[in-house]
């Protein structure tokens, strides 16, 4: 499917992507003499950054819930576009294999059980990514990525120091010299290096 683009005016009354989307994924179909009365609702979303909407959605019937499936959604939100059009979304199943694949663990936990191999692949790159943005990375520790990172000031560097300043974290020189942002730095791959301690000699 490919992007729908709206003006605020289009929103039904609501003022952002996620509840917009809440509420498109949430409907009931009455019975015809084609298909059974079904519906769909709902259950944890999540919309970070108002970039990637992620929910997890029930399907159920007159017999209850049948499965509950992620769907993704890539948003673009601009309350100040000039053409008017402030929301623009893409929605696809799990079963499409989305690239992107920060969604929650909130919503990854209401999921049902799967055997569709796409599917399958996007929740084990989801938990990954859980996993990595979960490393501790203590003041001070040396850290070292699988190729040098390019900075503005033409510098590359493979093996960098953390520094920490508050929630922010600066990377640094192997010695703690240089100021550098690496964007998305938990999500991206690298090491913590082990350094080698070296005990003070004591003279008596």
């Amino acid at each position: 499917m490919g992007w729908l683009s709206m003006p605020l005016a289009s929103m039904g009354g609501h003022t952002s992507p996620k509840q917009y989307l809440d509420a498109q994924f949430t409907y009931e179909r009455a019975s015809t003499d084609d298909l059974p009365f079904h519906g769909y609702r709902v259950l944890e979303s999540a919309c970070p950054g108002n970039r990637v909407y992620y929910a997890a959605l029930e399907r159920y019937d007159t017999t209850g819930t049948q499965d509950v499936n992620a769907v993704v959604c890539l948003v673009r939100w601009n309350p100040k576009a000039a053409d008017g059009f402030v929301f623009a979304y893409k929605d696809m199943s799990e079963g499409m294999g989305p690239y992107e694949a920060s969604c929650p663990l909130r919503i990854l936990d209401r999921l049902s059980s799967s055997n569709d191999p796409n599917a399958l692949d996007w929740r084990r790159r989801c938990y990954a990514a859980i996993q990595r943005r979960s490393r501790k990375l203590p003041d001070g520790a040396l850290i070292r990525f699988p190729d040098p990172v390019a900075f503005s000031d033409g510098n590359r560097h493979e093996v960098m120091r953390v520094k920490r300043e508050g929630t922010r974290i600066i990377l640094t020189n192997r010695d703690g010299a240089g100021r550098y942002r690496v964007s998305n730095l938990l999500d991206r791959k690298f090491e913590i290096l082990r350094e080698r301690k070296i005990s003070p000699t004591i003279f008596t």
